[in-house]
């Protein structure tokens, strides 16, 4: 596996809530671009073009990490599992849905050369 981990969190904001959901991400920004191993941590949300007309959430975290150990620190950190337990999975958070999801860019069979120790 590549040692870069690519992550995509995307929200679906509750009716009404989006920009009150796209500030409290943005929030997040700050601490978790402290964390050894964040390459890229940008909150982002959809706007209109006619030349991407696909269907997304509306709001998406792009995100990069040096290896997957430092992605899965980043979401065992307290702030993040507040975040999610708070705005997701609390029956009055702002998020209606989640799906988060990371993803490697190496093929599955490339032949990565092992570094010495």
């Amino acid at each position: 596996m590549s040692s870069k981990v690519y992550c995509l969190a995307q929200f679906k904001p509750k009716v009404g809530k989006e920009a009150e959901l796209f500030r409290v991400l943005q929030s997040l920004e700050p601490n978790t671009l402290r964390e050894d191993g964040c390459i890229q941590y940008r909150v982002t949300r959809q706007i209109s073009s006619p030349f991407a007309e696909g269907e997304s959430f509306p709001i998406v975290f792009n995100e990069i990490w040096a290896n997957m150990a430092a992605f899965e620190a980043h979401c065992q950190r307290q702030e993040i599992v507040d975040f999610f337990n708070t705005y997701c999975v609390a029956e009055e958070g702002l998020a209606e849905d989640w799906n988060v999801c990371v993803y490697s860019d190496e093929p599955e069979s490339y032949d990565r050369p092992q570094l010495p120790v």
